[in-house]
Formats: C-alpha cells, structure tokens, sequence
C-alpha cells in the first residue's frame, strides 16, 4: 500500500520515512513539503493513504485534504505536532474529508521515534478499512422487536450517522435547528475514543442545542443531542435506554452505524428520522433499510454534498432511503420534525 508525507518540517519528514521505512505492507511514494506540492504529486502517483501536516505556509492541512480527498480519492491521516493545541483546525479537516488525527512522533536521542506504535495502529486501521470499502455490509444480531413502551413512551427520534466528512456536515445540519426541539437527536460519528469528548465539546460550540456524549441507561431526551462517546457500540435496549456493547466484533467500524439504526428499529417505538450522511464504506445501510421497514423516515444524502460518497450510495442500492437529498434539503426536512415531529409525521402520511 502506498503512503505519502506531506509536512513542511525536515524532522517530522524524517522520522514519519523511518516508521514507514520500517513498515511491512507500505511503501512510500513521494513526500510534499506543502499543500501545492502535494496536488501536483497526486496527478503524478496517487498514493493510497497521505499523512498529512495540519499547519503549512501557503496552503494548509484542511485546504489540501478539501482537494485531495474528492479530486483523487486518498485517505488521509492527520499527522500534526498537537492535536490537542488545533481542535477546531482537526475537526475541520475531517470535514473535509480527513479519517482520523494522531500526533506526529517525536524522534528519540538514539534516532527511535516515540509514538510510532499509536501511528502505525492508525495507518494499519485505515488500510483495513480501504480494504473493507466495498465489502459486503454485515447484519448486527437482531433482538426481538419489544412491545411499544406505554405511558412511558420514548421521545421522536432524529438519528444519525456519519464518517469521512461527516464533522462539517452534522456542524451544518445542527446549527440550522432551534434551540429546543421537540425531538431527542443522537448521533454515530466514526471517530477515535480519543477524540469523542474533544470532538462533542467543538460539535456543542457550533449547535444551538446543547450537545453531549450518550450515557448508558438513560432515555433519549427532546431538546438535546446526544454523541457516541465510546468505541463500543451505541445501542437502545428494550427498555428504550442508551447502551454501550462491545458486540458484533466483526464490524469494520467502532462504533457502527448499522449496530445502532438496528437497535432502533427493533426497540425505539416512536420512530422518527434516520440520516445517513457522507462517509466512506458500506456501514449504516442495511440498518436504515431495517428503519425503513419498521415505518422510519429515511434519508441520504446525496453524492454532490457528500465528501464521500460511500454509505449513503450503498443505502440508495439497497432502496433503504425514502430520500436521497442534498445536505441543505436534509437541514429543512429535519427542521420541520424538530419543530413539530407530530405535524411531520402527519404530513407524511398524507403524502404517502
């Protein structure tokens, strides 16, 4: 698998060729000293996987992932000297498209590069995930439908679930909502454990309402949003509460889309709204398709707003979205159920 460096820093550059050097299964293809650069080697040898620099002069880590991702189709892994200090700039960059972010490793006095283990555990999970693409969706296990909950009935749901570019994409869909809907909102976001309470805290400072990681054993709740918060599986039990499970193992992705959209559709009585926005891969598909069938509203997003082009295609070759819009017509739809879920839900019916 071919990797490139794109870093304005010598000694980054050296000690990322080292690791990589000494990485079986890699080979590196070029190194780009900034953004420009970059673009100009990708026409010449598109590498499979670029680990790209966050701060550059001219043009940045954010700007060269915004091109390189659509025009060649590259992974890219945020490699940067603090993903701590560049929050906001690291949840920029994947919505532009970029996996995941790790720390650039620091070379040791005997030439060893510390961190290298973290990095090559990153590079080896998204190699696995390219690999997995186009693989066949998995099932989650099926629980047996419960009986609606009465007198205790679970608020309307609007569900989502994301991947490659999905941060820009929910900061949009969020900040057009009210302050106070009327339904609960919970979120799968494909992103490091690391990352989940750095990446809840940037997504609650772009969203009117107030946004914060699920806890298990609670029910969803109107006027809040809720975010996967672990890398285990995001669940909603029988009971109509939030749960965190380590099965399936087999899932390209921790935590899954498709766990959770299955989960709700076997055990969430109130139904709602399924989304399934930009991402790479086939998750979250054939459990929309399962929400579909249990009476959800359904939607994907459409392949020109899409960062990637992956898990909503794969739902619309499954027929499991009612709709397939634009990121923008997906905005308005869930505007009019976080207003009036009752109204919406009455409109549909009509309409269908």
């Amino acid at each position: 698998m071919k990797l490139a460096i794109v870093n304005d820093s010598p000694m980054a550059v050296e000690s990322l060729r080292r690791i990589v050097g000494d990485a079986p299964g890699y080979r590196l293809a070029w190194v780009a000293f900034d953004g420009a650069e970059a673009i100009e080697k990708c026409h010449q040898e598109r590498p499979d996987i670029v680990l790209m620099d966050l701060i550059m002069p001219g043009m940045d880590g954010v700007a060269t992932t915004r091109r390189i991702v659509p025009e060649f189709g590259c992974a890219v892994l945020i490699v940067t000297a603090s993903v701590d200090r560049h929050t906001g700039k690291v949840f920029e960059a994947m919505g532009a498209g970029a996996l995941d972010a790790v720390n650039t490793p620091v070379l040791g006095a005997g030439g060893d590069a510390g961190g290298d283990v973290l990095l090559l555990h990153k590079i080896d999970t998204i190699a696995t995930l390219l690999q997995d693409r186009n693989a066949a969706t998995v099932d989650a296990p099926r629980q047996p439908a419960s009986p609606p909950l009465r007198g205790d009935r679970t608020a309307p749901l609007i569900a989502i679930g994301a991947s490659t570019g999905g941060p820009a994409a929910l900061a949009r869909l969020l900040g057009g909502l009210p302050a106070h809907p009327a339904v609960a909102i919970a979120i799968v976001q494909h992103v490091d454990e690391q990352f989940c309470a750095s990446f809840t805290h940037w997504l609650d400072q772009q969203s009117p309402v107030p946004v914060r990681m699920a806890r298990a054993g609670e029910r969803p709740q109107a006027g809040e949003v809720v975010v996967c918060g672990r890398e285990h599986h995001l669940v909603l039990t029988p009971a109509g509460c939030f749960d965190y499970v380590r099965e399936p193992t087999t899932t390209a992705y921790r935590p899954s889309v498709d766990v959770f959209f299955h989960s709700l559709a076997n055990n969430h009585d109130n139904h709602g709204v399924g989304v399934l926005l930009t991402g790479m891969g086939r998750d979250g598909a054939a459990g929309l398709k399962a929400m579909r069938a249990r009476g959800w509203l359904t939607l994907a997003q459409d392949r020109h707003s899409c960062a990637v082009y992956g898990m909503p295609k794969a739902a619309r070759e499954l027929d499991a979205a009612d709709k397939i819009l634009p990121l923008e017509e997906i905005g308005t739809t869930l505007l009019q159920w976080a207003e009036d879920p009752l109204g919406a839900a009455r409109t549909r019916r009509k309409s269908g």
